[in-house]
């Protein structure tokens, strides 16, 4: 075991099968919020080993905690100090979020720091860093993520039509709405030609967002509900091709004044990004319309927007015991529904409908073990699979494993969040292999 400079033992995390914190003390602290890091590749394959360092954003040379990844690339899951969750539940003036930084390193990639990590009490927050290879005269890489849009000031939303035009030759280009695997962000407003633009997959965009715009300590029914305005909001865009029938080469910006803020290299929240891998095929939809609704909204506190959602609206109906859809329609009137996606860009398979468990067998199963192999030959935690169709306690095992390693809950059943996640990283290291 290495020791840190402030002679606590830096360790991988010792208990892979709850992935929590192991002998933490938490002494008198009755305030805290949870961290894991998880340290990648840029093609997401895991860096086992790396040494991650976390402080104070303010003072980060006073060490708080020091650890390394595990086999995974994750360290273990830290217990850290937040406000009282109640800062978060009214616009109070507080700041409800602690901020850290985080600092990586690892032996053959350059440095990364990510300051500004969000930590909100009774909430695990994921810190992704994605590190490159160490190049002689390479700057290392600097993160700053900027305060929540609930807390800081942004600019507010400029109102646009919340369905567009179909009569206007060349304005709408896709034929049906389909889930992309990836969307282009333009991180600034439309005619930034200085702003970078970044290729992220659909589903990370989403969580970036909403953990950018609402609290993760708000009611399930009201994460969901705001998870579908964005989808929604996204979905138009994309399906409309608005910004490239204008003339650009992205589908949407990072600017709150025309679109939603999504921050490079932001933390996410579990809440929020669960809540989005059981609803990203859906969005809304009114009668006899066929785009996904351009679901615009504000907070509803420093900025008003009758006709609209507001974040802290929706956070009210949700401590009264409305449902997603209820909120939306209180909102956007009764005409408003649940609609989903065509397709999935990206996905080899389609979810079956039914979870995959002890006693299925049939095609599905085969292709989940087929995947499951190819996923090992990147994360060898994951046992190698017989490719006969049936689910069996081995291919049950192989599951748990897959989950452990994923950040799922460990049931060994593939339900539609397992096998979505299953799929998206099947696709990622089929793609890996590819460019070897």
């Amino acid at each position: 075991m290495d020791k840190n400079r402030s002679g606590r033992t830096i360790s991988a995390a010792q208990n892979e099968q709850t992935g929590r914190p192991v002998n933490r003390p938490t002494g008198s602290r009755t305030d805290q919020g949870s961290l894991q890091v998880i340290a990648t590749t840029e093609q997401n394959t895991p860096i086992p080993g790396a040494v991650v360092d976390v402080s104070y954003t303010g003072d980060p040379d006073q060490i708080l905690e020091e650890v390394r990844t595990n086999g995974n690339g994750r360290t273990e899951i830290l217990e850290l100090n937040a406000p009282p969750v109640e800062y978060s539940l009214s616009p109070s003036g507080q700041q409800p979020y602690s901020q850290y930084t985080v600092q990586v390193t690892a032996d053959g990639y350059e440095p990364v720091t990510i300051t500004g990590t969000e930590i909100l009490e009774n909430q695990l927050s994921l810190q992704r860093v994605r590190m490159r290879p160490l190049e002689p005269g390479e700057a290392p890489d600097v993160v700053t993520i900027p305060q929540h849009t609930l807390y800081g000031n942004y600019p507010p939303k400029i109102a646009e039509a919340e369905i567009k035009p179909v009569n206007i030759s060349g304005e709408i280009v896709l034929d049906r709405v389909t889930i992309p695997e990836f969307i282009v962000v333009h991180d600034g407003t439309p005619n930034d030609t200085s702003a970078a633009d970044y290729y992220v997959r659909y589903r990370d965009y989403i969580k970036n967002v909403a953990s950018s715009e609402i609290y993760a300590t708000w009611p399930r029914q009201t994460i969901i509900a705001n998870v579908l305005a964005i989808q929604s909001f996204t979905l138009n865009r994309v399906y409309t091709e608005w910004y490239r029938n204008k003339g650009y080469n992205f589908t949407i910006t990072s600017s709150t004044a025309f679109d939603h803020k999504w921050i490079y290299g932001r933390n996410i929240f579990e809440t929020i990004s669960e809540v989005v891998d059981d609803v990203f095929e859906n969005y809304l939809s009114r009668p006899n319309v066929r785009q996904p609704i351009l679901t615009q909204y504000c907070d509803g506190e420093k900025v008003q927007c009758p006709q609209w959602m507001t974040q802290w609206g929706s956070k009210y109906l949700g401590d009264q015991g409305y449902q997603a859809i209820e909120i939306l329609r209180y909102f956007y009137g009764s005409s408003m529904y649940i609609n989903i996606a065509e397709a999935v860009s990206g996905i080899p398979s389609s979810y079956p409908g039914y979870a995959l468990r002890i006693g299925s067998s049939g095609e599905a199963v085969r292709k989940i073990q087929e995947q499951l192999n190819a996923i090992s030959n990147n994360y060898p935690l994951i046992p190698k699979l017989t490719v006969d169709g049936i689910f069996g306690e081995r291919t049950q095992n192989a599951v748990k494993v897959f989950q452990r390693v994923f950040g799922l809950a460990q049931d060994g059943i593939v339900g539609s969040r397992t096998w979505y996640r299953i799929q998206e990283i099947y696709v990622a290291v089929t793609r890996i292999a590819e460019l070897m």
